[in-house]
């Protein structure tokens, strides 16, 4: 099902408003929507709402081989879908071309940054690693999808405890929770994604654009930053920089 299109009308008051450091909830240029975070039963388990946009993020893991490449590396694993219930206008099963740009974007910001030290997801060079997945279900969609799923990405990350090991010799033991407290994994840092909306040629910018402030945003700017202030990835799209 299409999305239905804003009317010119509604088009032009968008625009307008903008045009007067004006939005629709109240908010102010840079103002970001508020931010809330619940946990589930189980660790790994988080659903994020910024705003009304609201993401589920599930981690969960297993052991594999390792890429022949990285025979000491774990492996991390990304996948953002989007399902009718968040939006009429996405297609289940099918993989539109802002869910490649999403899972890209996530993948740079999140597993090309170092975040996670995939060197101690290692238990047996060479042959045993564990390979942690991430998926993310938007559960409703007002907008900024891109940051309301990192955020529940990296959250539910920190959340997550794999199953404690043992090797002795060829064998590899996994142990229960009630046999050994799960381990944490080690991460080094926490990206966080920030998304700018630019309007008339990069006129007028928003921070955390609303469903229907992306609509008629003429592009997007979306930044990926830590606590130490290092910028962890960069991407423009819609409009050429300056």
């Amino acid at each position: 099902m299409k999305e239905t299109p804003l009317s010119n009308c509604e088009r032009r008051f968008l625009l307008r408003a903008i045009e007067e450091r004006k939005r629709l909830d109240g908010r102010q240029t840079y103002d970001y929507r508020n931010i809330k975070i619940s946990f589930g039963t189980d660790y790994g388990c988080c659903i994020v709402e910024l705003g009304k946009t609201r993401v589920l993020g599930q981690v969960s893991c297993e052991l594999v081989s390792p890429k022949l490449n990285r025979a000491t590396e774990g492996i991390l694993f990304f996948n953002l879908e989007l399902s009718q219930m968040a939006a009429p206008a996405f297609e289940p099963g099918r993989q539109s071309d802002l869910l490649v740009k999403l899972n890209r974007l996530l993948e740079r910001c999140l597993r090309n940054s170092k975040c996670i030290d995939t060197e101690s997801l290692c238990v047996v060079a060479g042959e045993k690693v564990w390979q942690i997945r991430v998926d993310l279900h938007l559960l409703n969609h007002d907008g900024n999808i891109i940051d309301a799923a990192s955020i529940a990405a990296i959250v539910a990350l920190c959340h997550f405890r794999r199953p404690d090991v043992s090797v002795q010799g060829d064998e590899v033991t996994l142990y229960t929770p009630e046999e050994r407290d799960p381990v944490p994994l080690s991460i080094h840092h926490m990206p966080i994604c920030v998304s700018f909306a630019f309007f008339q040629q990069g006129t007028f910018l928003l921070v955390d654009p609303s469903e229907r402030e992306e609509r008629v945003m003429d592009g997007l700017l979306v930044i990926a930053v830590n606590k130490h202030r290092e910028i962890c990835t960069i991407q423009s799209s819609g409009f050429e920089m300056q």
